[in-house]
């Protein structure tokens, strides 16, 4: 793994409660976003096909994560999945619990 992209996601997801790696013409992007925007969850995006990284930034999360694809969707440090995953804990309630507890570390 490139230890500098290595260091940008770890920084990225360290500083940031919510964070969406993502590509800007996914439609389980805009879905997973769609989520955190109807629920007015404040979200860092990282739209990778806007950078000149995509592909090396997309091998480290699939090593970090265990999957590729996108979104990659972290909350309080730690990978819930994609919009799938996302999608099912914020059915079951879980989600708002899970963005609830990391805003109270950081404030």
């Amino acid at each position: 793994m490139d230890p500098e992209i290595d260091r940008y996601i770890t920084s990225t997801v360290n500083e940031n409660c919510v964070v969406l790696f993502s590509k800007s013409t996914c439609p389980h992007c805009v879905s997973a976003k769609k989520i955190f925007d109807k629920s007015k969850i404040p979200y860092k995006v990282v739209e990778i096909d806007k950078r000149g990284d995509e592909k090396e930034l997309q091998n480290a999360l699939e090593l970090l994560t265990g999957a590729r694809t996108v979104p990659r969707v972290f909350i309080s440090g730690k990978c819930i999945g994609g919009a799938t995953e996302t999608k099912t804990l914020y059915k079951e309630g879980i989600l708002l619990s899970l963005v609830y507890q990391c805003f109270r570390r950081y404030k």
